[in-house]
C-alpha cells in the first residue's frame, strides 16, 4: 500500500464506515428486513388462524349472519321490544326460514331422485349404443371389460373407501359441532354485540380509541352492505337460472336453484361451479342440446351478474376491484379451503373500510355508521382516561 493510500485510509474513522455503503443498498437492506418481519408476522397470524380454525370459522360465519340479522334486531329494539326478545324473534325466524328451505330442498331432491336415476340409466344406455354403433365401433366385450375393471378397482380399494366413509362421518360430526358453536356465538353477537365491541375497544389507547371505534363500526357497516348485496345478487342468479331450467325441463329445478343461491355467496367461483353442476345434470337427464341451452342460460345470467348486478350492488357496497376479489378468493381457497373462499371477500371488505377510516382525517359520516346505532350501542361516557382522547 502506498503512502498516499495509507494517509487516505487513516482519515476515515472506523465508526463512519457505514457511510461507504451506497444509499440505495442501505435503503434496500432496511426495506428488506422490514419486509421479512412483516411476512413472518403474517405467516404466524395465518398459522394461528389455521390452528384455531375450528373456532375462528364458526365465529366468522356467526359474524356474517350477525351482519344479516343485526339490523332487524336493532329495528325491533327501536320499536320498544326488549333486546333479548328481539334476538329471540330474529333467531327463531332465521332458523325457521333456513330450516324450511333446507327441508323443502331435501324433500324435492329425494322425490326427484328416482326420475333422475332412470334418466341416468337411459343416458348410459345411449352412450353404450353410441360407443358400439358410432364412429368408434367398440365391441360389447370391450365395454364390459372396462366396466368389470372399474368394479374390480372399487373392490380392491374397499378399505380406502371405508376409511373415507369414516372420515366423512367424522367431518359431519365436526360440522354439527361447528354449527352449534356458530349459533351460540351468534346469539351473543345479536344480543350484546355493541357491548362486546366496547369491551374490545377499551384495550386501545385512549388517544386513538375514538378513531378505532369509528373504523370498526364502518367495517361492520361495510359487512352489512356486502351481505345484503350478495344476498340480492344470489337471489337474482337463483331465480334466473331456475326459470331457465324449468323452461328446458331439467329435473331437480328447486335443488339446483338453491345450490346456485348458496354458491353465489362465493363471488365469481361459486356461480361457475353451480352452473357447471346444472349443465351436467341437464346433459345426463336431457341430452346434449339441452345441456348447451342450459350453458347459454348460465352464461347469460353470469354476464348479467358481472356487468350489471355486481357493479350496481356489490360495487357500491364494498368498492373492491374485481382483481382484488379474485386474489382474495384464491388466497382464501389456498389457506382454508371452501370456508376461506367464503370468508375472504367479506374480510377484505371489512379491512378496506376500516383502514380507509383510520387513514381519513374526518370521522363523522353518520350515513355509514347509523346501521349500528341504537339505544344499546351508544359510546360510553368519557372516563378519567378519556379526557385527553382528542
Amino acid at each position: 500500500m502506498s503512502g498516499s493510500d495509507e494517509t487516505r485510509a487513516s482519515r476515515i474513522p472506523t465508526r463512519d464506515v457505514t457511510g461507504l455503503v451506497p444509499t440505495g443498498l442501505r435503503v434496500s437492506a432496511a426495506l428488506a428486513w422490514r419486509f421479512i418481519v412483516v411476512i413472518a408476522a403474517l405467516y404466524v397470524i395465518v398459522w394461528l388462524a389455521g390452528f384455531f380454525s375450528q373456532l375462528i370459522v364458526p365465529m366468522a360465519i356467526a359474524l356474517l349472519l350477525a351482519a344479516l340479522m343485526a339490523p332487524g334486531v336493532d329495528r325491533l329494539a327501536r320499536w320498544g321490544v326488549p333486546r333479548w326478545a328481539a334476538t329471540v324473534i330474529v333467531m327463531v325466524a332465521g332458523i325457521a326460514v333456513l330450516g324450511g328451505l333446507l327441508t323443502f330442498v331435501i324433500i324435492t331432491f329425494v322425490n326427484g331422485l328416482p326420475l333422475l336415476q332412470s334418466q341416468v340409466v337411459a343416458s348410459l344406455d345411449q352412450i353404450r349404443d353410441w360407443l358400439t354403433t358410432g364412429p368408434l365401433h367398440l365391441r360389447a366385450e370391450q365395454i364390459q371389460s372396462v366396466i368389470d375393471d372399474a368394479i374390480g378397482a372399487i373392490q380392491d380399494n374397499q378399505a380406502a373407501i371405508t376409511q373415507g366413509a369414516i372420515t366423512t362421518a367424522t367431518t359431519i360430526g365436526e360440522v354439527l359441532t361447528g354449527f352449534l358453536l356458530t349459533v351460540f356465538i351468534l346469539i351473543f353477537f345479536l344480543h350484546d354485540g355493541p357491548g362486546i365491541w366496547r369491551f374490545m375497544t377499551r384495550a386501545v389507547p385512549a388517544r386513538v380509541r375514538n378513531r378505532v371505534d369509528v373504523a370498526g363500526r364502518r367495517g361492520f357497516a361495510a359487512l352489512v352492505n356486502y351481505v345484503r348485496a350478495t344476498a340480492a345478487v344470489a337471489l337474482v342468479d337463483a331465480v334466473g337460472i331456475g326459470i331457465g331450467l324449468a323452461i328446458i325441463g331439467v329435473p331437480l329445478v328447486i335443488p339446483l336453484s338453491a345450490l346456485v343461491f348458496l354458491a353465489a355467496f362465493v363471488p365469481i367461483i361459486g356461480g361457475i361451479l353451480a352452473g357447471t353442476v346444472a349443465v351436467l345434470v341437464a346433459l345426463v337427464a336431457n341430452g346434449f342440446i339441452a345441456a348447451l341451452v342450459v350453458l347459454a342460460v348460465v352464461i347469460g345470467v353470469s354476464q348479467l351478474e358481472s356487468h350489471i348486478l355486481q357493479p350496481l350492488l356489490l360495487g357500491r357496497a364494498v368498492r373492491l376491484h374485481p382483481l382484488a376479489v379474485v386474489f382474495a378468493i384464491a388466497a382464501g381457497l389456498i389457506t382454508a379451503g371452501i370456508a376461506g373462499a367464503l370468508l375472504a371477500v367479506p374480510l377484505l371488505a371489512v379491512l378496506n373500510a376500516s383502514i380507509k377510516s383510520l387513514l381519513h382525517e374526518e370521522h363523522t359520516e353518520p350515513e355509514t355508521i347509523d346501521v349500528l346505532h341504537d339505544d344499546h350501542n351508544q359510546p360510553p361516557p368519557a372516563g378519567p382516561d378519556d379526557t385527553n382522547a382528542t
